[in-house]
């Protein structure tokens, strides 16, 4: 991106509009309302199934929900984007997208957190599950998870407003941490150890637990262990790597070709919200089960009004 004075007016380095604007917007726009219905399917389903209010779906509901929000902050600027023959966005405009954007990886990280000590109370303290994970317990963690990042972030948003850009072009499809190259001002080293770091070795720490005392017990406890942790930690792995490949296209820059930096930022924006519902959907059974049952019903019902009619 570009920008001529203060406010600064960016202009992204996706070039010049070319046939294959028209494919990858179709595209595009496809992935994000695949994205909206699918993580809005299992919403729903753990919405109306009554069984399936208890503490683990509530927080992947609450994964869900992030996704959304994360999609949904990135995708309808990008589609714009794509669809106009110059890319341009205000300075300030792109810093609140960046903001949105990691106040909710951030969540993500502290989501993964909290139902990592879920199955640790289910799995390690099945007696105390009931005592510890109470309604209140559970509101105070997602709200904690959603509030954090977002505070944490808000001083470096007020303090970027006055710094001196040193740079008036964006590296990217979008404003993710690129947009602090643009600023003289280093900072974020904290902030990373607070809403990264730190909730990812609490993870690491606890499922290490988690499977230490599952090995010690016997076969129908690791089985309902490997069940219960296992989309968990696929989720955590596969959101570890797409946040790794964010910090390599920005550290490394124009050293990374364009294509490449294209294919990779896509990634970030497309499988994480992607992957979510499907591995939920299909590695949880109690999901799965209830998904099957309601798909069947949705054919059952098509079928009947088609032959009535």
């Amino acid at each position: 991106m570009k920008s001529t004075e203060r406010e600064k007016n960016c202009i992204k380095s996706l070039g010049t509009k070319t046939a294959h604007f028209a494919t990858l917007n179709t595209t595009t726009f496809t992935v994000y309302i695949l994205i909206i219905c699918s993580n809005s399917t299992i919403l729903c389903l753990i919405w109306i199934q009554k069984s399936l209010h208890e503490p683990m779906y509530i927080f992947i509901a609450a994964l869900l929900c992030n996704a959304l929000l994360f999609s949904t902050n990135v995708y309808p600027k990008l589609l714009i984007d794509l669809l106009s023959d110059l890319q341009v966005t205000t300075y300030s405009s792109c810093r609140f997208q960046a903001f949105i954007y990691y106040s909710l990886s951030g969540s993500e990280f502290l989501l993964l957190a909290v139902m990592a000590y879920d199955r640790y109370v289910s799995i390690c303290k099945p007696l105390q599950y009931l005592t510890i994970m109470r309604k209140t317990t559970v509101t105070t963690l997602l709200v904690l998870a959603w509030v954090l990042p977002s505070g944490q972030l808000i001083p470096p948003l007020i303090l970027g407003h006055t710094s001196k850009l040193c740079n008036h072009t964006l590296n990217g499809i979008f404003c993710n941490n690129a947009v602090t190259k643009l600023s003289c001002m280093v900072y974020g080293l904290i902030v990373l150890l607070n809403i990264g770091i730190f909730p990812m070795l609490f993870i690491v720490f606890t499922y290490t637990k988690i499977i230490i005392i599952a090995y010690k017990s016997c076969r129908e406890a690791r089985k309902k262990a490997v069940q219960t942790c296992l989309p968990h930690l696929l989720v955590l792995l596969n959101y570890s790597i797409l946040i790794t490949y964010d910090v390599i296209i920005v550290q490394l820059g124009s050293d990374i070709p364009r294509t490449v930096k294209l294919l990779m930022s896509l990634q970030i924006i497309t499988f994480h919200p992607l992957c979510n519902p499907l591995i939920y959907g299909l590695k949880l059974k109690t999901i799965s089960s209830h998904l099957k049952t309601l798909f069947s019903q949705i054919k059952w019902s098509s079928l009947t009004e088609f032959f009535q009619n």
